[in-house]
């Protein structure tokens, strides 16, 4: 019963997360932010593909579908719930089952998560991620930083196993959807924030 209550809080959390904010933001534009720019369903792409106000639009929605996938899962599954809900409301945004299963980066959604999951550790990746890109003005290296750092604060702050496999793959999934960033930041061709 444990385990089809998790099923179940997983399925519920990749169905909310596939509803890509982006997206359905674009739409009422009349534009798929797939199709301009860097070709990714989220938040930054938005920015510089629609502007200012349809990211921050982006951006709250993603968040509110990661927070309202953990809360589902906790009323399902208790903690394990939200945590497994939570982590699949990211796979939902990246591959949405509503759009082709072309979606974003899951890095908005990802930081609701992680706040839900223990938010000392959010509130800390949330300054990580300032710091860098303050330094840089590169969204995806400060993405992917804060990212890698959720599992080294997660066995800092001791917490279950359960807790650190799911920092593990967050992180490892968000590292694997910035490949590409990497690459271009390696050759010196990624765009920083404000660019076109």
């Amino acid at each position: 019963m444990d385990f089809l209550r998790i099923v179940i809080a997983a399925a519920i959390g990749y169905l909310l997360g596939s509803a890509n904010t982006s997206i359905i933001v674009g739409r009422f534009y009349g534009i798929d932010v797939r199709d301009h720019g860097s070709g990714n369903a989220g938040a930054t792409n938005t920015l510089r593909t629609l502007g200012k106000s349809a990211a921050a639009l982006v951006g709250v929605g993603d968040v509110l579908k990661g927070i309202i996938a953990c809360l589902v899962g906790s009323f399902i599954a208790g903690d394990i719930g939200l945590m497994v809900g939570g982590f699949a409301s990211v796979l939902g945004h990246n591959w949405p089952i509503y759009f082709k299963f072309k979606g974003g980066k899951g890095i908005f959604t990802s930081f609701a998560v992680v706040l839900m999951m223990d938010y000392k550790i959010g509130l800390i990746l949330l300054g990580i991620f300032a710091v860098v890109v303050l330094l840089t003005r590169f969204v995806s290296l400060s993405s992917v930083t804060a990212s890698v750092f959720f599992p080294v604060l997660a066995v800092i702050f001791n917490k279950n196993i359960n807790f650190i496999i799911i920092a593990i793959l967050t992180a490892a999934l968000a590292v694997f959807r910035h490949r590409s960033n990497l690459k271009r930041l390696i050759e010196g061709t990624e765009s920083k924030i404000g660019s076109k």
